[in-house]
This record gives structure tokens, C-alpha cells and sequence, in this order.
């Protein structure tokens, strides 16, 4: 019911025209005030959704005033459906301005002599909890309820004391005693103790309230050891536990040995659930004994379920610290061997088990203990795991339901986990995944080529040979067009591209395009153009934009579709390049530049408000100024040839003491010098795209990385060869993250970075100093093999799975955003920046935010008045506060001085920081402009010495006070 009430105000308004805040509020206004009780209803349900559009205070504040009004004087119906906007507007609560009014409001209703209203009121208090946590006569309401014969207000006053301990401390130790006296007073009913046992597990605030009630769930578990009762004592017994941590290994111990020794399967079920619960959270607090007394006990118990359960809280501990304690040798006992521990036996026994899921947690166990333990010998576990796998692969592949499924995914993400520690058991993997994949389910095939493209990204183990297996299977998947057909055609197309990254044969490309026309819709082309374009197929997916462009209903989409077919006819251009043949290369990039600028003025078209496309305009702009600073520094190296330094060049370069003489006229000219100062331009601009990409999956990020490193080793080769060989240092441009690749992309970049590297080093000691022709052919071929790898293009540019906004309110504001705010000049301004931060479906995916950085910073525009000699402090205001969201809001305020007169604009810029301490230039930037004006005092005292008149004894007295 909770749910269909959420979605039904969620929904509610769905299709209401586009209003400002004011004209919204007033809307919703008028149907609060109508007569009918429909539409009351109506414009209450609708309140969520002008909160979700526009969440400041200054409306939220009015908004809920007018719900308090409703529900003073409305009837029950109306109060619960202002309770549910309530509930459902939780985070926006603390904008409340006025809370004392809005209290006063709802409280009234209290004193009602009906206890339904009443019980609602309670309920309106409790879910208010976290804005008036200290109120009393709240506090007194709860506590009088309590004792009510009501069961409705009984229920709700324990609903609204749950919610007051969980965010009061004095409340919460006031209420302990009277709850401890309800649940034990024998006039109590069962069914009441048993909703009011819960409110125990936020007795946490302190270590002695903390103590005392867990000495009273100890006498309940002891005293009522009904199965009713247990449970939900046992339960709350752990959530206190979790709160207040210092009880953890006590309540861990509590519940093995209920899970041991308790008949009943219903405890043993909870006391698995709750040790899975404190399995997740804090795993570090398990010891050795802790796990061996749970292995005992899947080993012993006879049922299947209960077995899932523990293996279940045991496959979560193997992948957490608790795993390598486990297997760390106890002080004074020789180490043993991995097979001999009870986990191990617990894991291989399990790993063929007629169930399903018992199965796939054993295989999880022995992978997770593979993956943590590489010290050890574990070479017999490895094996075990990778049959395991491969049994498991096989059962489920063959069975379309979704616990097989579910169960596949497990197994598949168990071996891209053991292939990615053990890289040399990955041909095994693969193999098996290519036998299974012609005899499997289309949903699992899906899932399969998932793993084996995860697989192949990691590690290059899918050989030519295979892309044979991998062609029939294409030719095989038949003409249907369900929806599982085309995402399995999407599937296996992204495995062939990884497979076969450096060219696709023409054999290939023509099953692929036959199999689309005959059984694929327009949007899977899409999706395998997509991916072609991601994996540097650029020939293939040009063709597959092209055959699209007819196919779109809107301009909008025809640009994007045509700049994405230019583009990839740009880097198609780029393959042809050959080291040594200089000419050839700059035609080459004066014809992928040709395409690029045609794409860019296609995705300028596609851009629209809502989607302004900057990321990937950044992207694609930043590419074609490196192509042209490519094509201008092989220009420059060509220059050398047709004029080459004078053949004293070098003796001048000596007695000069300027090694830059050695070039001749090239240096001279300071082209190269140019150049250099380019690429590390480009270098920075590229920064900043990474910068501004907070809601960028890391692939894309690393991708960026990776131009920008191409940048800075340019440059830096310009400077070890020609400009100054001695100070360029070759340690900061080493290669620190070839350990673990996560592309073939990233991996053929990072070989070509390591080998202009080694090129530059080894000319620079053979050759000390370097001949202008073996250094300008070294420039010219490194430029040549860093365009030789295909350009990939990540997810990011196609697709946004994280959003995330700020939204920024600057008061006091301007009614006319072009009209400057007054303020005189020797007055401070108190500016005010609220902020919402928001989210699209999936917050918090790649990264989440931990503060935001605002940086206020005013100009003066224009001046009036006389020029006075000012320190130079008061001339600007520079400052920088970090505030931290709270339910996605914040505010702060700054003083800001406008001593000198005239117009000054101010700029509020916002960056976030990450949970890692990462910045990221997000913005939003917002401007104002402010009016300095002189004040009446300053400007009668320079009138009087204007005029010539001496100012009067009480004003010298008032000048000499107002310097301080």
C-alpha cells in the first residue's frame, strides 16, 4: 500500500505545463482553498512534485505553512494525505523556515477527542522527527499516547517514539524505562510487545543506555522464548549491536550459538540474516573462531536452505580482510596447508551440490580465497575453482529460468574475477565459454559474451582462430527479431570487435551488415555501431551510420548520426598512416581534418538546450587541434630538410654557448619552441575536460588521460632533442600503470608511449648531441605511431549513466537580471548562496560527492567617481568556502566589501569534491552585478570641502569614529 500510495504521488501532476515557482504555488493554492474535497486532494498530492522542481527554501517554506493549514482544519482523509506528502518530502524538511509555526499548526490537532486525528498528528510528529527532536510537548504527546486504549493511537505513538529515539538522546533515555515497563507488565498484549521491542535497537546514543538495554533483551530472550519473540528480540539485538559497535563480537557469538543449538528452523533463518547483516558491515570484527564454528555448522546441518544461508554469509566474508585473518597461522602452530581448513573442505564439497545456488556460493568461496590469498600455495583450489566454474557454466547455460540466470551471473563474474588475479588460467575460461556458447539459452549466450568481452578487454586471449567459432554462431542466431535475438546480435558483435581490434576482415563486415538487414531493428545497428566506434572499428561504423541516417524521425538525431559518420570517416583516414612517408601522413590528416570539421558543425546542430552535448563538443574540438598541431610539427620537422642548418651551425652553437644555434633557422624562427608550448596547451585543456567530467565511467576518464599523456610526451620530446636536452627529465614520463590495463586501446597507447620514450633516451646517449635529421625523424615517427592506434570513443560520448547537477540560488537577486543590486561603499554585502545538488536515476554510480567548493569572486566593471588612492585589498573580493550537502542542499554566506564606486560584477562559481578528495570543476556559474555608491555621509563632507566650508566640530568628531 506504501508503495502504490509513493508512485501515485509520484506520478501525480504528470503533464502540467511548465510555471515558474510563484505561479505553481499560487495554482496549487487555489486548490487547496476550493470546496471540493477531490480536488483538496488533488492539489495536496501535487505538492511532491513542485518540490522535486523547486527545492529552495523560500517556496518549500510557504508550501509547507499551507499543508500545516490543511491539515489544522481539514478532515482525515486530507491529514493523511498531507502525512504521505510528508513522508514522501522528508529530505526537503529542514528547509522549513518558519518551524515553529508549522509545528504549531500540525500540533493543534493533538488535543482532538478523536483518536484517529490524533493518531495521525503522532504520526505527522514522528515523521518531523529529524527537525524537532528536543520538542517536549511533542515528547510528553508520545509518552501520554502510549498509555492510550486506543489501538490505532498506540500504534502510531509507538511509530512516532521510534522515530524520536532514533534521533533524540534525552528522549530516548526517558522513554527506555516506560518501554521496559510495557513490554514486561503482564497487562501488555504479546502483539503489542512484540512493534514495541523494536524501538530498543536506537537505545545507541550512549555506552550505558546502550548496556542497559541490551540487558533487558537478554532477560526478554531468556524469559519469552517463543518463536515470535526470539526473533524479533534477537533482530533488534543486532541492530543495537550495529549502532553501537562495541557489541559486535558478543552478538555474533549470541547468534552462532542460537544457529548452533536452537531446534527451530525459523531462529536459525534470522540468526543467518543477521549474521549475514554483520557480515556486510563490519566484517574486520569476525575471528577465526567466529568462521570455523559456521563452517561446522553448514558442514553438520541436513537442510539445503539453511546451508544456502550460512554459505551465503560465508562467500561474503571471503571476499573482505576476514578471509586472510581466517587463513593467517594462530601464534605457536606450524602453518598448514589451505586444503586442511574446514572452509576449504566446505567450499569443494559444495562446489557439485544438486543445488543450484549452494553450488555457485562454493565456487565464489574458492575464487574469492584464490583472488586474496596469492601468497599461498593454492594451485589444487584454483583447479577446483575452475572446473566448479565450468560445471556450473554448464547447468545453467541450458535453463532460461531466473534462478539460473542469477546464478550464471555469479559464475560469470567468478571467472572474469579469477582470470583477472590468475591471468594463466584464462584459455581454459575461454575455451569453455566458446563450447558452451553454441548450445546455450539466448539469454545465457547474452551473459556469456558479457564475460568473454570483460575477458577480452582484460587480457588479449581471444585468437583469430576463435573468431571463426564466433562467425558461425553469428550466421546461426536466425532471423527472429525479438528482443532477445537483437541484444544477443549486440553481444556477440562486441566480442568479434574485441577479438579483432586491429582490422575487421571484409568477410566479417559483410555477415555482420547481411545479418542486420535481415533480422535487427534500427536501434541494434545503433548500439553495434556504437560499439565498433568504442573498440577503433571507425570503417565499420561509418557504414552502419551511414545506412542510419535515413532511418531517424528527427534533425536532431540526423546531425548526431552524421557527425558521429564523419568522425568516424576521420579516424578512418587516419589507419593509412606508414612511418617514414611524411607526405602521405599529411594529406592523410589534412583529410581526417576535412571530416572532423564537417562532424563538428553536425553535432553543433544536434546540440539542444536540454542536451547541450559540451563533453563531447570538448572532446571532438580538442582532437581536431591536435591533429592540426601533428600536421603543423611535421611540417616543421619537413622544414628542416629543404633547409638544413649551415655547416657551421654546430661551432656557433658552441661559441655562442647557445645549443639552439645547432638547429639553424628553425630555432631561430622559434617554431619549435611554439610547438612545445602547444602541446602542453592541449595537455591542459585536456585536464580540464577531465575536470568537468564528474559523471564519466573511468573508461572514458582513463581515455582522456591517455590524449593528454600524448600531449606531455610530445612536448617533452621536443624538449629532450632539440630545445634542452639537459634538463629534460625522463623519470616523471615513465610508464606507471602498465601493471593492469583495462583495454587493448589503453595497452597499444601505452606501447607506443614506452617506445618513443625509449627512442628519445637512446638517441640522447648515442648521439649527445643530437643531429637535427635523427631528431626530427623521431619526432615525425612518433607523432605517426601515436595516430596509428585507432581513436576509441568511450561510453561517455554516447551515453550518460551517471547525472548529476547543481543548482545554484544567489540572494539578495535582482527582479531584472541585467539591473545591479545598491549597496553603499562602506557597507558590507551579506550574500547568501543556497544550492540543491540533483541526481538522474542511478546517483552515486561512478562517484559520489563529499563537499562543494564555492569561489565568489567580484570585478569592477566600471567606475564613477574620483580616483582615490584605495589599498589594494579592498579593490577585489576573492573567496572560497566548502560546505557539505545535507540531503542534497546547502548554504553558506560571504561579506563582500565595494569600497571604490561604480559597477562591480560578481561571479559565484561551484566545483565538487569527491568522496577521494578529487575536484571537479562541474560548475554551475552564476553572475550578479552590484552598484557601489557613495554614502550621504562622505558625500556632504566632500560637497562642504567642495564648496570650501571647514565641517563642523561634531562631524570632524564623527570622521575621526567612523575611520574605526
Amino acid at each position: 500500500m506504501a508503495a502504490s500510495a509513493k508512485s501515485f504521488l509520484a506520478d501525480a501532476g504528470y503533464g502540467e505545463q511548465e510555471l515558474d515557482a510563484n505561479s505553481a504555488l499560487m495554482e496549487l493554492d487555489k486548490g487547496l482553498r476550493s470546496g471540493k474535497l477531490g480536488e483538496q486532494c488533488e492539489a495536496v498530492v501535487r505538492f511532491p512534485r513542485l518540490f522535486q522542481k523547486y527545492p529552495f527554501p523560500i517556496l518549500i517554506n510557504s508550501a509547507f505553512l499551507k499543508l500545516a493549514d490543511v491539515f489544522r482544519v481539514g478532515n482525515n482523509f486530507l491529514r493523511l494525505c498531507v502525512l504521505k506528502v510528508t513522508q514522501q518530502s522528508e529530505k526537503h524538511l529542514e528547509k522549513i523556515l518558519n518551524v515553529d509555526e508549522f509545528v504549531k499548526r500540525v500540533f493543534s490537532v493533538i488535543h482532538s477527542n478523536d483518536p484517529v486525528a490524533r493518531a495521525i498528528t503522532l504520526r505527522m510528529l514522528g515523521s518531523m522527527a529529524s527537525i524537532i527532536p528536543e520538542r517536549k510537548n511533542a515528547h510528553h504527546s508520545i509518552r501520554q499516547s502510549l498509555d492510550s486504549h486506543d489501538n490505532v493511537e498506540v500504534e502510531a505513538a509507538i511509530f512516532a517514539a521510534a522515530n524520536f529515539s532514533a534521533q533524540s538522546k534525552d528522549f530516548a533515555a526517558g522513554i527506555c524505562n516506560k518501554i521496559s515497563e510495557m513490554i514486561q507488565g503482564l497487562a501488555t498484549p504479546v502483539d503489542l510487545k512484540l512493534k514495541l521491542i523494536p524501538i530498543l535497537q536506537h537505545m545507541h546514543h550512549d555506552a550505558s543506555l546502550a548496556s542497559s538495554s541490551r540487558q533487558l533483551l537478554q532477560q526478554l530472550v531468556t524469559s519469552y522464548p517463543s518463536t515470535k519473540m526470539v526473533i524479533v528480540t534477537l533482530h533488534t539485538f543486532t541492530l543495537l549491536a550495529a549502532s553501537s559497535l562495541v557489541d559486535i563480537p558478543k552478538q555474533i557469538q549470541l547468534l552462532l550459538q542460537y544457529l548452533k543449538n536452537d531446534p527451530r528452523k525459523a531462529v536459525k533463518r534470522l540468526a543467518i540474516q543477521d549474521l549475514k547483516l554483520l557480515a556486510n558491515k563490519t566484517p574486520h570484527t569476525w575471528s577465526r573462531e567466529n568462521i570455523q564454528a559456521l563452517c561446522e555448522s553448514a558442514l553438520h546441518t541436513p537442510y539445503d536452505s539453511l546451508k544456502l544461508g550460512m554459505l551465503s554469509v560465508l562467500s561474503t566474508l571471503s571476499g573482505t580482510i576476514a578471509i586472510k585473518q581466517y587463513f593467517s597461522s594462530a601464534p605457536g602452530t606450524a602453518a598448514t596447508t589451505a586444503k586442511s581448513f574446514d572452509l576449504v573442505k566446505l567450499a569443494q564439497e559444495c562446489c557439485y551440490h544438486n543445488n543450484r545456488g549452494i553450488a555457485a556460493h562454493g565456487v565464489q568461496i574458492l575464487t574469492n580465497i584464490s583472488a586474496s590469498c596469492q601468497e599461498k600455495d593454492l594451485l589444487p583450489l584454483e583447479q577446483d575453482a575452475v572446473f566448479g566454474l565450468e560445471a556450473l557454466l554448464v547447468l545453467c547455460s541450458q535453463d532460461d529460468s531466473p534462478g539460473a540466470q542469477a546464478t550464471l551471473k555469479i559464475t560469470l563474474t567468478c571467472m572474469v574475477k579469477l582470470v583477472k588475479c590468475r591471468p594463466h588460467l584464462s584459455q581454459s575460461v575461454v575455451e569453455s565459454l566458446l563450447t558452451q556458447l553454441h548450445s546455450a539459452q539466448d539469454t545465457a549466450r547474452i551473459l556469456m559474451c558479457h564475460c568473454l568481452a570483460a575477458i577480452a578487454m582484460q587480457l588479449p586471449v581471444l585468437a583469430d582462430g576463435m573468431l571463426g567459432d564466433l562467425m558461425d554462431l553469428y550466421k546461426l542466431i536466425g532471423r527472429s527479431a525479438t528482443d532477445k535475438k537483437q541484444e544477443l546480435l549486440v553481444s556477440l558483435a562486441t566480442v568479434i570487435f574485441v577479438s579483432s581490434q586491429k582490422a575487421l576482415s571484409s568477410e566479417v563486415k559483410t555477415v555482420i551488415k547481411q545479418q542486420l538487414e535481415n533480422a535487427s531493428n534500427g536501434w541494434t545497428a545503433y548500439r553495434i555501431a556504437r560499439q565498433a566506434s568504442r573498440m577503433g572499428n571507425h570503417d565499420m561504423a561509418r557504414e552502419l551510420y551511414q545506412s542510419l541516417l535515413t532511418q531517424v524521425a528527427s534533425e536532431h538525431f540526423y546531425f548526431w548520426l552524421n557527425s558521429l559518420k564523419e568522425f568516424s570517416h576521420a579516424e578512418q583516414c587516419l589507419t593509412g598512416l606508414q612511418e617514414d612517408n611524411y607526405s602521405s601522413a599529411l594529406s592523410c590528416i589534412a583529410e581526417a581534418l576535412k571530416s572532423y570539421h564537417k562532424g563538428i558543425a553536425s553535432l553543433t546542430a544536434a546540440s539542444t538546450p536540454l542536451n547541450p552535448l559540451s563533453f563531447q563538443c570538448g572532446f571532438v574540438k580538442l582532437r581536431i587541434d591536435l591533429l592540426q598541431a601533428f600536421s603543423q610539427l611535421i611540417c616543421t620537422c619537413n622544414s628542416l630538410k629543404t633547409s638544413p642548418p649551415p655547416a657551421i651551425a654546430t661551432t656557433i652553437a658552441m661559441t655562442s654557448g647557445n645549443d639552439l644555434q645547432r638547429c639553424g633557422r628553425i630555432s631561430n624562427q622559434a617554431c619549435m619552441k611554439h610547438s612545445m608550448e602547444e602541446f602542453r596547451n592541449l595537455a591542459t585543456r585536456y585536464g580540464d575536460l577531465y575536470q568537468s567530467s564528474f559523471d564519466a565511467d573511468s573508461a572514458t576518464l582513463r581515455n582522456v588521460e591517455l590524449q593528454q599523456q600524448s600531449c606531455l610526451l610530445i612536448s617533452h620530446a621536443i624538449e629532450a632533442l632539440i630545445l634542452d636536452p639537459e634538463s629534460a627529465s625522463f623519470q616523471e614520463y615513465s610508464s606507471n600503470g602498465t601493471a593492469h590495463v583495462e583495454s587493448e586501446y589503453e595497452r597499444r597507447m601505452m606501447s607506443v608511449f614506452n617506445h618513443v620514450l625509449e627512442e628519445v633516451e637512446s638517441l640522447n646517449r648515442k648521439y649527445a648531441p643530437v643531429s637535427y635529421l635523427a631528431s626530427n625523424t623521431c619526432l615525425s615517427n612518433a607523432v605517426i605511431a601515436l595516430l596509428k592506434v585507432p581513436l576509441s570513443f568511450q561510453r561517455y560520448f554516447f551515453q550518460k549513466l551517471q547525472s548529476t547537477s547543481i543548482k545554484l540560488a544567489l540572494s539578495p537577486s535582482p527582479r531584472n537580471p541585467a539591473e545591479p543590486i545598491a549597496v553603499q561603499n562602506n557597507q558590507q554585502l551579506a550574500l547568501k548562496v543556497e544550492g540543491v545538488v540533483q541526481h538522474g536515476s542511478k546517483p552515486g554510480l561512478f562517484r559520489k560527492i563529499q563537499s562543494v567548493c564555492l569561489n565568489v569572486s567580484s570585478v569592477l566593471q566600471s567606475k564613477s567617481g574620483q580616483d582615490y588612492k584605495i589599498p589594494i585589498d579592498n579593490m577585489t573580493n576573492e573567496m572560497e568556502q566548502r560546505v557539505e550537502p545535507h540531503n542534497d542542499y546547502f548554504s553558506t554566506q560571504f561579506l563582500l566589501n565595494f569600497v571604490i564606486l561604480g559597477t562591480h560584477n560578481i561571479t559565484v562559481e561551484s566545483s565538487v569534491i569527491d568522496s577521494n578528495g578529487i575536484v571537479w570543476k562541474t560548475g554551475p556559474k552564476t553572475t550578479i552585478f552590484v552598484k557601489s555608491l557613495e554614502d550621504p555621509y562622505s558625500q556632504q563632507v566632500r560637497l562642504q570641502q567642495q564648496q570650501g566650508q571647514p565641517p563642523s566640530q561634531q562631524q570632524q568628531q564623527r570622521t575621526a569614529y567612523s575611520r574605526f
